[in-house]
């Protein structure tokens, strides 16, 4: 059994889509989980529940973290935690090995490539949070209590991502014949982790067995690449003339103060603001696969297919 704890997102989806290839007893677990594949176990709980999570996490081998909560500092700060100690609890308990699906939030702001050896500086509320459990977790596998990995990814997208900032300011917007959008420096350098890649990563990490007690950054494509190249290429695949609206720094501020989303989103302007360089060659090499190419995962994110062989 592979249990995947925080199952309806899209990374949860690929990740699901994969696991056939590893096993035939797969169980989603969400508030309201629905099947990815004609056999998947659905099971209902709140993983703020210490006795839900264990519950579903029994039986199972491997458990794959992959909770989105609602994109709020507070709600992080009182959440987060909890499910981690509840996630980890819960596979010492059944002899269960967990992977944790991160984000970048916890190294800060990086001068260079981020590793998997970058040591955690957050410059934000929300990266203490996920620095918190990170080391919650990481520090429970050195004292030998429980085998499991962390797999982070950069800012993904692809098809499905509707959570993601190239969905909303660029994907969503063409397909609507709206001009796509940027926010901080459109020339600085950005990562993005193509969905696909994230659940093969996962999937194929968690049934390596030599991958656990470590950091592993998610496949990426290493190709050089701005928010401002992501436009041209989008724009192209879409039939459209280049162009694109950047909001600045004041302009976000002034929105803030009517969006709680905006507020929320403030905090992470540094993330497009300077370079953010997201290297994945350890588990490039490990593997023996590379990443989709830029051009082929924003083809796909359009849902234009001849993008696939240009």
């Amino acid at each position: 059994m592979q249990t995947i704890l925080g199952a309806n997102g899209v990374i949860g989806r690929e990740l699901a889509r994969r696991l056939p290839s590893y096993t035939d007893r797969i169980r989603l677990v969400s508030r309201a989980p629905k099947p990815v594949n004609p056999t998947d176990e659905c099971w209902a709980a709140d993983l703020l529940d210490a006795q839900a999570t264990a519950d579903a996490v029994a039986g199972s081998t491997i458990a794959y973290l992959l909770v989105g909560l609602p994109y709020r500092a507070d709600i992080w700060r009182a959440q987060w935690p909890r499910i981690m100690r509840h996630a980890i609890d819960a596979c010492t308990r059944h002899g269960t090995a967990l992977v944790f699906f991160d984000n970048v939030y916890a190294y800060g702001q990086v001068d260079g490539l981020m590793t998997e050896h970058t040591p955690y500086n957050p410059c934000s509320r929300k990266g203490e949070v996920r620095a918190e459990v990170a080391t919650m977790l990481m520090d429970e596998v050195r004292r030998g209590n429980l085998r499991g990995m962390i797999v982070r990814s950069a800012d993904f997208y692809g098809p499905g991502a509707e959570s993601s900032l190239t969905h909303a300011t660029v994907t969503a917007r063409l397909q609507a014949g709206k001009t796509p959008q940027w926010i901080g420096n459109p020339r600085a350098a950005h990562s993005f982790t193509f969905t696909a890649d994230a659940g093969v990563s996962l999937a194929r990490l968690g049934n390596m067995p030599e991958a656990y007690g470590q950091v592993w950054h998610a496949l990426t494509s290493q190709e050089a690449m701005t928010g401002e190249q992501f436009v041209r290429i989008a724009s192209e695949l879409s039939g459209r003339r280049y162009a694109m609206q950047v909001a600045p720094r004041w302009m976000l501020r002034l929105m803030g103060l009517f969006s709680p989303l905006h507020q929320e989103n403030l905090e992470m302007l540094y993330q497009f603001e300077q370079d953010y360089r997201f290297d994945s060659s350890k588990i490039t090499s490990a593997l023996g696969t590379r990443a989709t190419p830029y051009r082929q995962g924003i083809g796909e994110s359009l849902m234009l297919k001849t993008a696939l062989h240009p």
